[in-house]
């Protein structure tokens, strides 16, 4: 008979645990037998962005990180229908709620263009200025705007590799990737620091529409939050409110549905249900119930363990018990009801943080530099 370590047993939130250490036991033994959104955009050198945006050509100069305010930068209509060959269908490369995204060439640099319908506003201008103004290594930048006629558009930088959506499950274009465990969980630190950074803000902005679609990875794998403070945008620039919401969208807090406003703990909770796909490697919307209540979830959780259809099959034999473990802890502590019990993103930041560098001392053999992995089910080996 496999014996669980009591260590799951002794974390905060007991009730939670025990249907995790259940559904553990479940999912490890059955490992025994394994043989082994759309949204919108890879990027250009951060650098160059930053120069090119000033107005001058690309280089290669400092890290993103160190990005000062930039005034946002005004394109005539022209310039941006040269760029995407007349916002050819060709150069579509997705849909967000602010439009339709299009891939475009300025200036040598790649840009992603997202167009919507509407009149000219002070509003706009006046949000983009602010947005613009953010710069972190794990944002999506805005570059630019143009609003004319019945149109407005925003520039961001371009990230080759899409959304996360395209690498964790089938989007009908291109086979989901082989993400390992180490890799997932830099990516989300990644996306927890840049929704750590929004946070930060004087005042804090809140995302208000985060989810797998709108984390998006460059050609180093490195995440970014796309569309932030988008949603805000569109609140100010239509006046009918915004056109987006959608009682179907299960990253959203359904908290939001009681108080019928966002908070940083909403934020979160999408956070937790982005960390649920990373485990999962599915489309939780396909898959999850509208969950309201801490029961609800951990009756959904220990569901999908007992049958062995919880953690993604692409990642038996690059995890350890521990990792996975933990990642699932953590995830649970993001969609905790009420939402006051919820970690902040900055504490969320530093528990990926531990995951991953214990994982990594954890499956890397000192001073040889190759990784030894140790399947999860080893670690409930008779001894």
């Amino acid at each position: 008979m496999v014996k669980i370590s009591p260590i799951v047993l002794g974390a905060a939130g007991a009730v939670v645990f025990v249907a995790l250490v259940v559904g553990f036991f479940w999912f490890y033994k059955s490992c025994k037998s394994f043989s082994n959104s759309t949204s919108e955009t890879g990027s250009s050198d951060p650098s160059a962005l930053t120069e090119w945006n000033r107005g001058a050509g690309p280089s290669s100069l400092a890290d993103q990180s160190s990005y000062g305010p930039q005034g946002a930068r005004q394109f005539v209509l022209e310039e941006l229908e040269q760029a995407t060959k007349q916002f050819s269908e060709s150069n579509l490369i997705g849909y967000g709620i602010f439009g339709p995204v299009y891939k475009g060439l300025l200036r040598d640099i790649v840009v992603a263009i997202k167009r919507h319908p509407g009149a000219p506003r002070p509003e706009f201008v006046a949000g983009v200025t602010y947005l613009s103004e953010i710069r972190h290594r794990n944002v999506v930048s805005l570059l630019g705007y143009c609003q004319v006629g019945g149109s407005q558009m925003l520039v961001y930088e371009y990230l080759p590799n899409g959304s996360m959506c395209n690498h964790l499950y089938d989007t009908g274009r291109d086979a989901p990737t082989r993400l390992e465990f180490k890799q997932r969980l830099s990516i989300a630190l990644g996306a927890a620091r840049g929704l750590c950074h929004l946070h930060g803000l004087k005042p804090p902005l809140i995302h208000k529409n985060f989810k797998t679609a709108n984390v998006l990875v460059d050609e180093d794998f490195i995440a970014k939050v796309a569309d932030a403070g988008v949603s805000e945008l569109l609140e100010k620039i239509e006046e009918a409110g915004p056109s987006y919401t959608s009682s179907a969208n299960i990253f959203r807090d359904p908290e939001v549905e009681v108080s019928g406003s966002f908070t940083q703990t909403s934020d979160v909770y999408s956070f937790g249900v982005f960390l649920l796909e990373l485990v999962t490697g599915q489309d939780q919307a396909v898959h999850m119930n509208h969950l309201g209540s801490n029961e609800s979830l951990i009756q959904w959780v220990q569901s999908r363990l007992s049958s062995n259809d919880f953690v993604d099959h692409r990642l038996v034999g690059s995890f350890t018990m521990d990792g996975i473990r933990d990642l699932i802890k953590l995830t649970l502590k993001c969609m905790s009801f009420p939402g006051k019990r919820r970690p902040d993103m900055n504490m969320v930041s530093v528990q990926l943080e531990q995951i991953r560098e214990k994982e990594m001392e954890m499956t890397t053999v000192r001073g040889e530099g190759t990784a030894k992995i140790t399947l999860g089910s080893e670690l409930f080996a008779s001894k």
